[in-house]
């Protein structure tokens, strides 16, 4: 093959990778696992997940990528030149198009440091389209009729909310509360209530297994969990509750849900009268929390749907905006 066709969810917490004809062959973590003496990179994505919070003080598990955006510029170009290598991506014929998605509020120099990092990575040309509107086209919404469609994708780093028509967006915005929130209200729960400390993975660990914030209560379910008691500094099990998470990821989902609203009320009247039909879709790994999807259609009185395979809507959109580079405008 002399040249492919490359989609990149370039995410905080994962990376995916779609190739045009292949579908999606990628899907790895966003991390990247150095000798700190030395700056040897010892392992890239989930080999490298298994290594954070369990490493010797001269190995570092990084997450090159924070809030949606590129916080370590070397590293994101090391993972990205492995990811990309690893499909086969880059050969000594011909250098691959990408397209990569970012966040709706991105500065100048963040989408230049994205371009760049692709571009070192082995990339011919780059185009850079924003997540929600990929989430849009990926959880199967024509978004290119004149009519309003609202997606709200919930993702490591960052939410965002977005009314598009005729393939562009209306209203949107952009907030840094997403998954990792999630994660560290959890943690900072668990130390206040039951001085334990506990990790990143643990805590990821309780908002998937017990996660919710339903409404109505209606999930029961409880974990044990271990970590290092404040008090004794041993370690120590502990059994949470999900009421216990709803109460402990409250405050973040409320930033949501207020985000939500301010986009809908800055939408045009006849868009919004389509949302009313059509609904919202919640795309990202976020959109996998229980009674998401029920708290904000009692707030926003709009029907709210959970997109199918909502973690991967953002890198198949990719894949099928691949297939019409004509409607993409390249970013300069």
């Amino acid at each position: 093959m002399f040249g492919k066709d490359i989609g990149i969810d370039l995410g905080t917490a994962n990376v995916l990778i779609h190739v045009k004809g292949r579908g999606v062959v990628l899907d790895e973590p966003s991390v990247v696992a150095i000798d700190h003496e030395t700056k040897r990179v010892l392992a890239v994505g989930e080999e490298a997940r298994r290594m954070v919070g369990r490493t010797p003080g001269n190995i570092l598990a990084l997450r090159p990528l924070k809030d949606g955006v590129i916080a370590d510029f070397e590293i994101t170009e090391i993972m990205l030149k492995h990811f990309i290598q690893r499909i086969g991506g880059k050969s000594t014929f011909a250098r691959p198009r990408i397209l990569i998605c970012a966040p709706t509020n991105v500065t100048s120099v963040e989408k230049k440091a994205i371009q760049e990092a692709a571009e070192r990575s082995g990339a011919k040309e780059v185009w850079l389209e924003e997540e929600p509107k990929a989430a849009a086209v990926g959880a199967g919404m024509d978004i290119y009729q004149p009519s309003g469609n609202m997606v709200v994708d919930i993702g490591g780093g960052t939410t965002d909310v977005a009314v598009l028509s005729m393939g562009d967006i209306v209203t949107s915005a952009s907030i840094k509360v997403a998954g990792d929130t999630f994660d560290m209200a959890i943690m900072k729960y668990i130390k206040e209530k039951y001085k334990l400390l506990i990790g990143e993975r643990t805590s990821e660990n309780i908002k998937i297994q017990i996660g919710t914030v339903d409404p109505d209560n209606a999930l029961r379910k409880s974990l044990d969990i271990r970590g290092r008691d404040m008090v004794s500094g041993l370690p120590l099990t502990r059994t949470v509750h999900s009421d216990e998470v709803r109460e402990a990821l409250w405050e973040s989902v409320t930033a949501i849900v207020v985000s939500a609203k301010s986009v809908l009320e800055r939408t045009p009247p006849e868009l919004s009268a389509d949302i009313i039909d059509r609904g919202v879709i919640l795309t990202g790994g976020g959109a996998l929390l229980n009674g998401l999807d029920k708290l904000l259609m009692n707030e926003l009185k709009v029907p709210v749907l959970v997109a199918e395979d909502p973690m991967y809507c953002v890198v198949k959109g990719t894949g099928v905006m691949l297939d019409n580079l004509d409607r993409i405008t390249r970013w300069k």
